[in-house]
């Protein structure tokens, strides 16, 4: 009879939100107030990507079919992409490595329990954290590309909440899958995951070069359905697979939480 009392006790908060979510978030600021290199040292990777093969390959290379066809300068098509990149590295960071470590070794969550926090606040506090990561990175990118006069539009302002949606996707997803891991040989299988999708979704070149049937298998990846998003923003050239690309990542970020809370529930409250 206690089975169907664990969605009851989950799905509210993670619906409608608690506050108490946030005294995690506060925890975390004061945890990372003396590391924050550790933070900001995640902008600079594909800050370096843009730089080296935006404008380095870029000036070899120059336009390549954008969104709607349109020829568009490389680094402005490879930007969005090392945008989406960057969003879901450091929500894949926060939710799978420190997130392990907080569980299964500091034992962080089982001492968070003994408060007034809920399982779901637990889940809720560290999706926020990762968010609030992943938003310090996507806007050191964008004042980039403002400087560097990649995409500068009106538009390039709409970048900042579709990359916390990727990050809210991938984040989600990856705390899912840590709470199925026992040992730090397991992340092998994320990194697994993550590289083929970073160098084979869209991100340096177009899909279009694959055979059709790789392509339909790149074109349902998530960070595919984010670098599209991305790219279309800013490039300006907004339809309906872009409506398509929102509810893919809210979808998938809603039922990473769910996942995340039931086994979460599962393992600090057996």
């Amino acid at each position: 009879m206690t089975l169907p009392t664990v969605p009851l006790r989950v799905a509210p908060p993670l619906m409608f939100g608690s506050r108490r979510a946030l005294r995690l978030i506060e925890r975390n600021l004061y945890v990372y107030r003396h590391g924050w290199l550790v933070i900001v040292s995640g902008f600079f990777e594909p800050l370096f990507y843009l730089l080296s093969i935006g404008f380095g390959l870029g000036a070899l290379v120059g336009t390549v079919p954008g969104p709607g066809g349109e020829p568009i300068p490389y680094p402005l098509f490879v930007a969005p992409a090392l945008l989406a990149t960057s969003s879901m590295n450091g929500a894949i960071t926060e939710a799978t490595f420190n997130f392990f470590f907080k569980l299964r070794y500091q034992r962080t969550f089982d001492a968070i329990l003994s408060t007034p926090l809920s399982v779901a606040d637990i889940a809720l506090g560290e999706m926020g954290w990762g968010l609030i990561r992943s938003t310090l990175y996507t806007i050191g990118f964008l004042v980039v590309m403002v400087v560097l006069n990649i995409g500068v539009s009106p538009w390039l302002i709409l970048t900042l909440p579709a990359a916390l949606l990727i990050s809210f996707a991938f984040g989600a997803v990856g705390m899912a899958a840590t709470s199925f891991m026992r040992t730090w040989q397991d992340f092998d299988l994320i990194q697994l995951v993550v590289l083929p999708m970073f160098l084979f979704a869209g991100t340096f070149f177009p899909v279009e070069a694959y055979p059709p049937g790789l392509q339909v298998v790149v074109r349902l990846t998530p960070l595919y359905q984010g670098v599209d998003l991305l790219r279309s923003i800013a490039v300006g050239v907004v339809g309906l697979d872009d409506l398509v690309h929102v509810i893919y990542l809210a979808a998938l970020g809603i039922a990473g939480l769910f996942v995340v809370s039931r086994r979460l529930d599962k393992l600090l409250l057996k």
